[in-house]
C-alpha cells in the first residue's frame, strides 16, 4: 500500500475499464473529483454504483464519452443522465449486487473506496455505507480508498485491511448529510395508520424520507421493538434513545441493529461510531429472505409511486421515465410476508403533483415497471386508510383499494372496476 496524492491514485485507472464507487454517505469525493480532472485523457470508463450523495461531475454533459454511469439504483443526481441517455440503469434487487460482483457480471478493475484509517491491526472500517463494498474489494484489480478522519468508525462485517489496498489518500471529509424529512399532515396521518398495524416486540425494516419519519414519530408507545434494515436513519437513533428499540426481542443478532448502510445528520453518524449496538453486514445478507423470514413479527415499511386497483406496485419509474430502482423492496415484501406474523406493508399519499394525480391508480402507466407483483402484495397505505389485500380477488381488492384513493377519483376509478373488474 502506497499514500500519495489524489491524482496519483486514480492515474493507474485507465480508459475503457470499470470502477465500483462507494455510496449513499461515503461517496469517495476526493477521489471522484481526482479522477474526472482526468477527462480529457479518458474514453469510456464506465462507473458503477448505487445512489450516492453529494456531487457527481462524471454525469455532466461534457463527460459524456469520457465516463459512462451504470446506476444500480438512480439517485437525484444521476435521474437526468439517465432519462436523457447518458447514463445507464441495471435493475436487480439489492441482494443481488455482491453476487453480480463476485460471479463476474460486472468485472471490476478498480474500487473507489471511503474509509476509516487503519486502526492497529491494519484494519480500515467501511463506515456508513458497507452495501456490496466487500465484494467489490474481493474482486477489483485495484483497491484505492481514501483514509477519512472523518469516517465513523462502525463495526461488524466492515473491516477491510490494509493488505487489501493498493493506494491511499488522507482526507478529512464529513459523510454527506441528509436531513430526515418532516412530512405534513397526510404523512402524518399515514404514519398513523402505519404505527397501528406495527406490534410490540415487532422487528423494523425503514428507509428515509417523509412517511418513515412520520411512522417512527408514533412509535414512542410500542415496546421492545428490533431493527433489521438496509439503511438506517436518524428516526431509529430517536427510537433507541426513547428505549423502544432494544432489539432485545429479535429471534437473530439478538440485542443488535443490523443494517448494511446508513444516510442521515452528524447525530447519526456519531451515534453509530464504535457502537457495539449497530452491527454493519452485506446487504445479501440484510436483504436475504431466508433470514428476513426468521424474525416472527418482522415489518417491512416501504413506499411506491403508483399503485393499481388490481395490488400492482410501481416503484421505480413513472411511466417509462427512471426514477429511482428496485432496490430492496421485493426483498424485505417477500420475506416479511413469510414470517410467522410478518406484515409487508406499502404507504404512499393518495395523490401526486399537488393533487392533479391519483396514486391510487386503475392501470400502472404505460412504460412503468412492477416492483412488487400483485401476488406479493399485502397492504396498502394511503392517508385514508389500510387496505388489506393477502388473500383477496381482483374485484374486492379494486374494492379495498378504491377505498383508500382520494375522495376526487373514486368515482373514475370505480367507474373502470366495473368495466374491467366486475366491480
Amino acid at each position: 500500500m502506497r499514500i500519495v496524492s489524489a491524482d496519483e491514485a486514480v492515474s493507474q485507472i485507465k480508459s475503457g475499464q470499470q470502477v465500483f464507487m462507494h455510496g449513499a454517505a461515503a461517496s469517495p469525493t476526493v477521489l471522484l473529483e481526482a479522477l474526472v480532472r482526468r477527462a480529457p485523457d479518458l474514453h469510456d470508463v464506465k462507473i458503477i454504483h448505487m445512489h450516492a450523495e453529494g456531487p457527481h461531475p462524471h454525469l455532466e454533459p461534457n463527460m459524456q464519452g469520457h465516463f459512462l454511469h451504470k446506476a444500480l439504483f438512480i439517485g437525484p443526481n444521476a435521474r437526468k443522465a439517465i432519462n436523457e441517455g447518458r447514463a445507464e440503469f441495471i435493475p436487480v434487487f439489492l441482494s443481488d449486487i455482491p453476487r453480480l460482483i463476485d460471479q463476474n457480471y460486472l468485472p471490476l478493475d478498480a474500487v473507489l473506496c471511503n474509509v476509516t484509517p487503519p486502526d492497529e491491526h491494519g484494519f480500515c472500517s467501511l463506515g456508513t455505507s458497507v452495501d456490496a463494498m466487500l465484494s467489490a474489494v474481493r474482486s477489483a484489480k485495484s483497491v484505492i480508498v481514501q483514509f477519512n478522519k472523518s469516517m465513523p468508525r462502525t463495526l461488524g462485517d466492515s473491516f477491510v485491511h490494509i493488505d487489501k489496498i493498493d493506494y491511499a489518500v488522507e482526507v478529512d471529509q464529513p459523510p454527506y448529510d441528509h436531513s430526515p424529512g418532516t412530512g405534513g399532515e397526510i404523512e402524518q396521518k399515514i404514519g398513523g395508520f402505519v404505527a397501528d398495524l406495527i406490534q410490540d416486540e415487532a422487528t423494523l425494516q425503514m428507509g428515509i424520507g417523509d412517511i418513515p419519519s412520520a411512522v417512527g414519530k408514533q412509535l414512542y408507545h410500542k415496546k421492545n421493538l428490533g431493527v433489521h434494515t438496509e439503511m438506517f436513519t436518524d428516526i431509529l437513533v430517536d427510537l433507541v434513545e426513547r428505549g423502544v428499540v432494544t432489539c432485545e426481542a429479535k429471534e437473530v443478532n439478538c440485542g443488535k441493529i443490523v443494517t448494511s448502510f446508513m444516510m442521515g445528520t452528524q447525530r447519526l453518524y456519531k451515534f453509530v461510531d464504535n457502537n457495539p449496538m449497530v452491527e454493519m453486514r452485506p446487504v445479501d445478507y440484510t436483504n436475504d429472505t431466508a433470514l428476513i423470514r426468521r424474525f416472527r413479527r418482522m415489518t417491512a415499511i416501504n413506499s411506491a409511486i403508483e399503485v393499481d386497483i388490481t395490488g400492482q406496485v410501481c416503484a421505480d419509474s413513472i411511466g417509462s421515465r427512471m426514477y429511482s430502482g428496485v432496490g430492496g423492496q421485493m426483498d424485505f415484501v417477500r420475506g416479511a410476508a413469510l414470517a410467522e406474523e410478518g406484515q409487508a406493508i406499502i404507504a404512499l399519499p393518495s395523490t401526486a403533483a399537488g393533487g392533479k394525480f391519483s396514486r391510487i391508480a386503475a392501470s400502472l402507466k404505460e412504460g412503468a415497471g412492477v416492483t412488487t407483483t400483485r401476488s406479493h402484495v399485502q397492504t396498502i397505505v394511503t392517508e385514508y386508510g389500510v387496505a388489506q389485500l393477502f388473500g383477496q380477488s381482483l374485484r374486492e381488492r379494486a374494492k379495498r383499494l378504491i377505498a383508500i384513493a382520494h375522495p376526487d377519483f373514486r368515482d373514475e376509478l370505480t367507474a373502470y372496476a366495473r368495466k374491467h373488474h366486475d366491480l
